[in-house]
């Protein structure tokens, strides 16, 4: 009895329980952060007309940030991938849904007479996408100069349409009222469309405000790859990785047995395992800055498969301690506590 007592005061194990506790309730409160390929999602590939610099690309994830943010989107990740490549994963989503929001450059223009009076540029905010039927409604607030631009170009011109385009694409041509033809500066303005059905007008206004308020992107993009992976896929993913790492336990627990013919020396050996991937996944829950993916999961396994060697090697030496010990603790005790070790080695 005293041999236990003596064991769980250990700092070690003292340690090792405090982990244990931590890693499960930081695992219970914050979860395990999942890539796309257990949760669903989309990777869109954005490629650049041209290499740029540092500053450049900031400005480019930024704003393509800011736009799936507006358009509705949540949990994204849009990084560099070199100096022309920008990397968007998007969990819960599927690509045809945003690939058109991403891959387009976003330049926004206002053209009386085919000469340009505004751009994006000249938009102080944008206000909530308004649907009636399948009309829809952007309101937007210009700056004062901006302003006063439009309203230079618009004077005298009662019923000449003005035409908004985005990405060089027509997208609205209202005509001009006698209340703004009237040359006096005004900082409210609507673009307005019509679509097929209400849920395709949602989404193109939805879309159009998302663009505005995020701005242009500072260099022309194109869309190089998309890979879409469902929930029930990723669900199935999760499913048989969690197997692969009960069936990798099974098979440390079976070895050991096999070598030492003896239950008690299985026991710690297993929890040890278990008690390092428990703490694995609690770090990863506080840190947020690794996933837990398919490549993540094969080398968890990895690690409990091979982990076998060093716990062999481990318990060998704790029996030979074990034998020609004359201290007053036992042989048990030194058992365990050499099977603990391997977690801090």
């Amino acid at each position: 009895m005293s041999d236990i007592i003596d064991f769980i005061k250990d700092y070690r194990v003292i340690v090792l329980v405090v982990l244990l506790i931590g890693s499960l309730a930081s695992i219970s409160l914050y979860g395990v952060p999942q890539g796309l390929d257990l949760k669903g999602g989309s990777l869109v590939q954005i490629h650049l007309e041209h290499p740029v610099d540092t500053t450049t690309m900031g400005t480019v994830t930024t704003v393509l940030d800011k736009r799936l943010n507006a358009f509705g989107v949540s949990d994204i990740k849009v990084r560099a991938s070199g100096d022309q490549d920008v990397i968007v994963e998007i969990a819960n989503v599927q690509p045809d849904q945003v690939a058109k929001l991403i891959g387009t450059p976003g330049k926004f223009e206002a053209k009386i007479n085919n000469q340009t009076v505004i751009t994006g540029s000249d938009i102080v905010s944008v206000k909530t996408y308004s649907v009636t039927g399948n009309n829809w409604e952007v309101p937007f607030t210009l700056s004062v100069d901006g302003a006063k631009k439009f309203a230079v170009a618009a004077q005298g011109k009662t019923g000449q349409p003005v035409d908004f385009y985005l990405d060089n694409q027509l997208i609205s041509s209202p005509e001009i009222g006698a209340d703004v033809a009237n040359g006096v500066p005004t900082t409210d303005v609507q673009i307005t469309g019509s679509n097929s059905t209400k849920d395709a007008a949602v989404n193109e206004a939805k879309g159009i405000q998302a663009v505005l308020q995020s701005g242009s992107l500072p260099v022309s993009v194109s869309i190089a790859g998309i890979q879409g992976i469902s929930a029930d896929l990723g669900d199935q993913f999760r499913t048989g990785a969690l197997m692969a790492g009960l069936l990798a336990l099974i098979v440390v627990a079976l070895i050991v047995f096999v070598r030492y013919k003896r239950p008690i020396l299985v026991l710690p050996i297993v929890f040890t395992s278990v008690a390092e991937l428990v703490i694995i996944l609690g770090v990863m829950s506080i840190s947020h800055s690794v996933e837990l993916d398919l490549a993540a999961i094969a080398g968890i396994i990895a690690a409990i498969g091979t982990g076998v060697d060093d716990q062999i090697i481990i318990t060998d030496e704790v029996l030979k301690r074990g034998k020609v010990s004359k201290r007053r603790r036992t042989g048990l005790n030194l058992k365990i506590k050499g099977a603990f070790f391997i977690i801090y080695a």
